[in-house]
């Protein structure tokens, strides 16, 4: 039997979810906000505030979580005929999980993204057990689709280089793009922990990066000398492009760095967002090579794939690349045909005898 939860809902103040942005063939609609108050609507609020202040999850988790529960709260509303203010806890089915796969498959959404969707749906249930409102476990039952294993896109290491040097290093935006792309390949971070470094993570006296990874887990990882010389020639165009746009805004020029003083910026001098930076990639990716699919990530697996088959090992990867499980390393360096090939003609006693 459903109960409310102990302490209620979060402090004032309307749910504004994101809308999750579908690229199936039928794009997934924007989930509504929750405009009628519910138990269920209760529930999922606390719930977020419990990721947000309690497990400190990132505003992107967050924000995630909260759509896909908003999304899931309108399509149960619809499917049992039930009115949304009327929604509880109890009406939190495996019958009704398994329906809205069946709607999110029938909307052409990813495997991936209906496993998300379930992940989602059972840490939203374990929270209910654990507070007290459920007596069991409705997702227990319901099994998560396979995820595709494609394998990842990788750069060779001439590709890479020829990517690097595409940037005209003769204007300050054209610095600031080669700075991108050589920490981008020096050190593996994601996109979004490339666009959220401010000046301050960066020592390149030590070549070390200071990384927010996913979770909000900081990690140090190391850059190279070329790198290193990449972000040093952008910070002098920093400081006069920052300074500029202060003073268009007739606000302070010059100021110190602090740890809001985003190290990549636009020519108004904010911080670069993950759209910006994942256009500028694509549009030297489209100078320099023929091949397609290949985002920012793509460096990022190249980063790793180039380590391992240089013979550094796996554990060391997943600690330079922020990964909390190990098979989520192995999947993001794939190893060439060719590369087990000559490592096999390498190793094999009988192999190099013929």
């Amino acid at each position: 039997m459903a109960r409310r939860p102990a302490g209620g809902g979060p402090r004032g103040g309307r749910v504004r979810p994101t809308p999750a942005v579908r690229r199936g063939r039928r794009p997934t609609p924007a989930a509504p906000e929750l405009d009628a108050a519910s138990p269920l609507r209760d529930a999922i609020r606390a719930f977020i505030d419990h990721l947000a202040l309690n497990r400190n999850a990132s505003e992107h988790t967050v924000r995630n979580y909260e759509a896909d529960l908003v999304q899931f709260l309108y399509f149960l509303g619809a499917s049992t005929a039930t009115p949304r203010h009327a929604l509880t806890p109890a009406h939190v089915s495996g019958d009704a999980i398994r329906g809205f796969l069946g709607e999110l498959h029938a909307r052409g959404n990813s495997r991936a993204s209906a496993a998300r969707r379930i992940s989602t749906l059972r840490s939203f249930a374990r929270y209910l057990r654990r507070e007290g409102v459920r007596d069991d476990d409705p997702v227990a039952l319901v099994g998560s689709p396979r995820r595709e294993q494609r394998v990842p896109q990788v750069l060779t290491v001439d590709e890479v280089t020829a990517l690097i040097e595409t940037p005209d290093t003769g204007t300050p935006l054209g610095r600031r793009d080669r700075a991108i792309l050589e920490v981008f390949y020096a050190s593996g971070l994601r996109l979004s922990e490339l666009v959220a470094l401010d000046v301050d993570d960066v020592n390149l006296s030590t070549r070390m990066v200071r990384v927010m990874g996913k979770g909000r887990k900081e990690r140090l990882v190391p850059c190279h000398q070329r790198a290193a010389d990449a972000v040093l020639a952008w910070l002098k165009d920093r400081v006069s492009l920052v300074a500029a746009a202060q003073d268009g805004r007739g606000g302070p020029g010059g100021r110190r760095a602090t740890r809001d003083d985003p190290l990549f910026v636009n020519y108004r001098g904010t911080r670069l967002t993950p759209r910006s930076v994942h256009r500028l990639v694509a549009r030297y990716v489209s100078l320099c090579t023929t091949r397609f699919g290949i985002s920012p990530h793509a460096l990022r697996h190249s980063f790793a794939t180039h380590l391992l088959e240089r013979g550094a090992d796996l554990r060391a990867i997943q600690e330079l690349l922020g990964h909390v499980e190990l098979t989520t390393t192995q999947r993001y360096t794939q190893v060439n045909v060719q590369h087990l090939l000559d490592v096999y003609r390498a190793a094999h006693p009988k192999a190099r005898q013929s």
